[in-house]
């Protein structure tokens, strides 16, 4: 079965994204973590079996920097809010963002599968992503899933066409997607698919793995890695 893919990355203020960085990269935590979501959104971009990346954001210094990178983008529930006004958006409902975003993926570019992706993997290959997709459109009738390396948490969910887009990110996710019938993709040689990064020893295995340009600028100051 041949699915093509939208894909719906969410990104937080960035006032407020991976506060557990902070205590290796202090004030240039935003940067990071910004500079983590391009490197994830260049890689599925590079994906063939993606046709459009839709980006969920209620910054507007993450819309202005992904958007030129060739993402659709949209407000969590409207415009993005300027750079540091406080808000909720993300952080107060991920999920709530997500199915969002998939409702607006579903009117633009209907008939496409729809996955949801951490924006948080600056180590992912488009070739994995496009290993788990090509897995996920062989679930019958079902949602699939990919869960982070530590098994607890969930990295992609991905709905092709026909299944439900019922994503449960979060914590303990990887046990909630799995009671609620979601398919875990159990596949080998995703290690950057699988690499979510929220504390620094997140980080340098990223970038053991080989994270993407735009982190390991910022990366390799922190870490001071060659």
């Amino acid at each position: 079965m041949t699915v093509t893919w939208t894909v719906v990355i969410p990104v937080k203020v960035l006032a407020r994204a991976k506060s557990r960085l902070g205590v290796l990269a202090g004030s240039r935590r935003p940067e990071l973590a910004l500079a983590m979501a391009a490197d994830t959104v260049c890689a599925v971009l590079s994906c063939p079996e993606v046709a459009q990346v839709l980006v969920v954001t209620s910054d507007e210094v993450v819309a202005g920097f992904l958007a030129p990178l060739g993402v659709a983008v949209v407000g969590e529930d409207g415009p993005p809010a300027a750079a540091g006004a406080p808000r909720g958006g993300l952080e107060d409902g991920l999920n709530a963002a997500l199915a969002h975003g998939a409702r607006v993926a579903a009117s633009r570019w209907p008939g496409n599968g729809i996955a949801a992706l951490s924006a948080d993997l600056p180590a992912l290959r488009p070739a994995e992503l496009s290993r788990a997709l090509r897995a996920a459109a062989a679930v019958a009738g079902a949602a699939a899933f990919v869960a982070d390396e530590q098994g607890v948490g969930t990295t992609l969910y991905a709905a092709a066409p026909g299944a439900a887009f019922r994503p449960m990110f979060g914590g303990a996710s990887r046990r909630r997607h799995a009671a609620g019938g979601v398919c875990e993709l159990l596949l080998d040689g995703i290690a950057g698919l699988r690499r979510d990064v929220d504390t620094p020893e997140d980080l340098r295995t990223a970038v053991t793995l080989g994270a993407g340009t735009r982190t390991m600028a910022v990366a390799g100051e922190l870490l001071d890695v060659a």
